[in-house]
């Protein structure tokens, strides 16, 4: 073997240069990402909505010992609990060896996504055609709505106080649903318009139906139809619409990608790979954390953290005030002593669009967990800039635990920008770095990650945990 010169010994002792994931995966990494990954694919095709992925995690968290938290309970040290905000929101701790006056360990995520929601008044006939009116929801790119197969998910809220479940679309012989475009063959001065307006988020309605009420000499024959199913199944009436939270998402499975299945597409990776990694990490750690380990899954990002169940509410401080009296110790000190690790996503380098990105300070597909000092757009604005101190504490996390990570900027500088709920955690006096997945085609109704970027990040979101 030829010897190594001063400067190749030199250039490995000084340089920073990031190498593929596969190139440093271990077989003990490898067995374990393919078991997670497939543990993630069942999370994303049964946690199509918030309320779907609170629900699968509270079962989840259950059944590894967690139990709901009580204010008032008196808590010991490897204690494991969970409080559901509303339904849409999930909070779950397990508390550690020192107390809480040494600050917890907190993994952040939101699990809302971009989707179509159902207007109050949703349901319309035109030309013997049934639709829902929609209203959509996050940044989405709204062409590519249409003509895809779509699924209704969500509740209706009734007088009576009950609350009925719809999930239309994922069972076994479900019927599907649609959002009709234009034909080329007419679409001349549809093809003139930027892609941002050649289809006008009012043309996002659902094709539902097409089969009138039998024997029925009146009007909207087709929209009486459809009532009287879902009459029959559900037992609400038009008005029960004003006091329902539908949302329409795609009927996408979450597949294996390439060849290879090296990667995963799938509908809302952007963020549901984030509080999968974190829940995950939440109820594999091993034994007692030597901090109170806390992973908080919000509701609203997609639309600013806004309302009762996102990150900007009270319900997070007041989680964590009920945790922090059970040991006498003012929320304030807890805050300030700890660390967020904010698990989102980041944009995947693109090479078929590398106008937008700068390739040096950009996530590439398989390099792992993708860390960003800060977000925001444009001179930073709207960022959360985590400190220096910060990130070298993460660093060395990660290097200790064997996690394969990079660092990520989204986009150049100009191009445009984003944010997530690093913010508002950082906002708590609350040390703060975001973290995640590279995702490319992220906000379409298919997105695509990397297995190893996935399992990377729970793997990192494990040892943030579980750090001393």
């Amino acid at each position: 073997m030829e010897e190594k010169t001063l400067a190749d010994r030199r250039r490995e002792e000084l340089a920073h240069a990031p190498k593929n994931g596969y190139d440093r995966l271990t077989a003990e990494d490898e067995l374990a990402m393919k078991a997670y990954c497939e543990d993630y694919k069942k999370f994303l095709d049964n946690g199509k909505t918030e309320r779907e992925c609170v629900s699968y995690a509270v079962a989840l968290a259950e059944a590894k010992g967690f139990r709901k938290f009580e204010r008032g309970m008196a808590l010991q040290p490897g204690d494991k609990v969970y409080r559901s905000n509303r339904g849409k929101a999930l909070m779950l701790a397990v508390i550690g060896r020192k107390p809480l006056s040494e600050g917890a360990h907190i993994g952040a995520a939101h699990i809302d996504a971009p989707r179509l929601d159902l207007k109050p008044n949703p349901l319309y006939e035109d030309s013997e055609l049934a639709f829902f009116k929609t209203h959509y929801y996050g940044g989405i790119k709204k062409y590519q709505w249409v003509t895809i197969p779509l699924e209704l998910h969500g509740v209706v809220a009734l007088t009576d106080g009950r609350v009925l479940k719809v999930n239309v679309g994922s069972g076994a012989g479900d019927p599907l649903f649609t959002i009709d475009d234009l034909l080329p063959h007419l679409g001349a001065e549809q093809g003139k318009k930027p892609m941002s307006e050649a289809i006008p988020g009012e043309n996002l309605n659902v094709l539902i139906g097409s089969r009138p009420f039998k024997d029925d000499k009146g009007s909207d024959r087709v929209k009486l139809a459809i009532l009287d199913l879902l009459n029959q199944k559900y037992g609400i009436v038009e008005e029960d619409f004003i006091s329902a939270e539908l949302e329409i998402v795609p009927a996408f499975r979450a597949s294996d990608i390439g060849f290879d299945r090296s990667l995963i597409g799938a509908y809302g990776h952007d963020a549901r790979v984030g509080p999968r990694a974190g829940l995950a990490g939440m109820v594999q750690m091993s034994g007692t954390p030597a901090h109170t380990a806390v992973c908080m899954l919000a509701d609203k990002e997609e639309i600013g953290s806004e309302g009762v169940t996102g990150m900007q509410s009270a319900a997070f401080d007041t989680f964590m005030s009920d945790l922090c009296d059970t040991q006498r110790v003012p929320l304030k000190a807890c805050y300030e002593k700890s660390f967020c690790l904010s698990a989102d996503v980041c944009a995947a380098y693109d090479p078929n669009f590398p106008e937008v990105y700068e390739k040096r300070n950009s996530a590439l597909v398989n390099y792992g967990m993708g860390f960003c000092k800060y977000t925001g757009a444009r001179g930073k604005s709207g960022a959360s800039d985590a400190s220096a101190e910060a990130v070298a504490y993460v660093r060395k996390i990660m290097n200790d635990a064997g996690v394969i990570w990079q660092m990520a900027e989204l986009g150049k500088v100009d191009a445009g920008g984003g944010g997530t709920v690093a913010a508002y955690m950082a906002q708590r006096d609350i040390d703060t770095l975001d973290a995640g997945v590279a995702v490319l085609s992220m906000h379409a109704p298919f997105e695509t990650v990397s297995k190893l970027d996935c399992y990377m990040t729970f793997k990192g979101m494990k040892a943030v945990y579980e750090a001393e």
